[in-house]
């Protein structure tokens, strides 16, 4: 066992413990839930922990052997083999104050390890001097949270623009399937099943677009800007220093904001990007739902798609099986929006130099980000490709309905196409019938007006 202290008294850690007292202070404090910080997060922090120490090494603001030392305890967080030592909730205060330490403390002690001492003898390696050297928690997290989201904004893009593809293709594979259009759950005007994934892929189209350029606006980083972007008590040089080693660390177009503070004090960004992906939320939840109901059924529904068949659905009713996929789509899309509205009224709260619910926007928009990559891919793979077009119901459907004496419209006037609707008792059987009895009209004409095929043709 070991004993730490700090002003506020001790904390006894066993000798293994790779994190120290302010970590266990941190994990007592916040023990709400068992959601700890996401790794992607820590993994960012570490990254610019690792710029940090190649910074100060170059510029002999650190010894090279104890700069040596921490590069070398982050390549060993960054290969996944410290993951257990990042214990800290993902909810906690101090604005992320506590994430950042349970980093520096675990990077400390393995640098101690690698050196044969033992965890703890922070007189040899210390946490703060050392590994925190030149930075504040407030220029730190908020830049790791940026090469974060943007790694995941990149998945994220990449996924919607498989999703566009995949609906691209039903697009075409069924261009020739025609069907009802349906407006406020009503019978509207032919249209394609083609015509309706067209409409969906652009709709993802969208959507992948403002994701892949929403990158340009985390790129800017408050790093170097210590406590509240005047970046206090650093060399001037570091400033630029780490931000051009931690471009190349990461491969990412990062840049030195021209006015730190800003980053420091405001969360707006973030905002911009949950809501960019709440727009993507939007949409699939819209054609989740369309898909739930066009593969109703299978005899009391319309029918006019079959999804894949995944899993059982019912432990009471034999051979039922639900449209799960769609079903998971929609509770992601609703758990982004709930995200959203955490994010804002995060973003909102911060107060003069620094936002204090940094951790709530952080976890919340890596949720998102993650949740959302995954259940795209999900959704393309499970649902989307495999779906295959029922073509005599969708057909049933459509020569059903009297709506195609829409048509009619433009020759005989609103009030006497509603007079034949009405006369006809929905039976479309008796539409061409009904017609040529109470209008003047050639019957060449007629058969035009009431071709679906025709009235299904974009004409704009």
């Amino acid at each position: 066992m070991r004993t730490e202290s700090d002003k506020i008294g001790t904390v006894i850690l066993s000798d293994d413990k790779l994190y120290g007292i302010q970590t266990q202070r941190a994990v007592d404090n916040f023990a709400v839930g068992d959601k700890c910080v996401s790794l992607k997060l820590i993994y960012a922090i570490v990254m610019v922990k690792k710029a940090a120490a190649i910074a100060n090494r170059e510029l002999n603001l650190i010894e090279s052997q104890k700069a040596e030392a921490i590069i070398d305890a982050c390549d060993t967080i960054l290969s996944g083999k410290a993951d257990a030592a990042f214990v800290t909730n993902a909810l906690q205060g101090g604005a992320g104050t506590s994430t950042n330490m349970n980093v520096n403390e675990v990077i400390a002690n393995l640098a101690l390890l690698s050196q044969g001492r033992k965890c703890g003898e922070y007189a040899v390696i210390h946490p703060l001097d050392d590994v925190n050297k030149g930075q504040s928690t407030n220029d730190v997290y908020p830049t790791a949270l940026r090469i974060a989201a943007i790694e995941m904004v990149r998945l994220l893009s990449d996924e919607c623009a498989k999703l566009q593809e995949a609906l691209q293709k039903k697009e075409s594979e069924f261009a020739d399937v025609y069907k009802l259009g349906r407006t406020e759950l009503m019978d509207a005007m032919p249209i394609t099943l083609g015509q309706e994934f067209g409409a969906y892929a652009q709709a993802i189209a969208r959507d992948r677009w403002r994701i892949y350029k929403v990158e340009e606006r985390l790129r800017q980083v408050n790093l170097g800007g210590t406590a509240v972007g005047t970046g206090s008590n650093i060399n001037r040089k570091y400033s630029y220093k780490v931000i051009e080693v931690l471009r190349e660390l990461t491969d990412i177009g990062i840049a030195r904001a021209e006015f730190p503070m800003d980053i420091t004090q405001n969360n707006d960004v973030f905002v911009e990007v949950s809501g960019l992906l709440k727009a993507l939320a939007v949409n699939l939840m819209k054609i989740s739902t369309d898909l739930r109901l066009m593969n109703s059924g299978p005899c009391g529904g319309f029918g006019e798609i079959t999804l894949k068949e995944l899993q059982m659905g019912s432990t009471i009713m034999p051979g039922k099986v639900n449209p799960v996929i769609p079903e998971m789509v929609t509770q992601v899309a609703i758990k982004v929006m709930a995200n959203d509205t955490a994010i804002t009224f995060s973003a909102a709260n911060g107060n003069f130099e620094l936002n204090a619910f940094m951790p709530l926007i952080a976890d919340c928009l890596l949720e998102s980000l993650s949740q959302l990559t995954e259940a795209v891919a999900l959704f393309r793979t499970r649902c989307i490709e495999p779906l295959t077009a029922n073509r005599d119901k969708c057909l049933e459907h459509l020569e059903q309905s009297l709506v195609i004496l829409t048509a009619l419209t433009p020759y005989i006037g609103y009030d006497k196409a509603a007079q034949i609707v009405t006369e006809c008792k929905n039976d479309s059987k008796k539409i061409k019938e009904v017609i040529m009895e109470k209008v003047l009209i050639e019957e060449a004409l007629l058969d035009s007006l009431l071709d679906y095929k025709k009235a299904a043709t974009y004409n704009g």
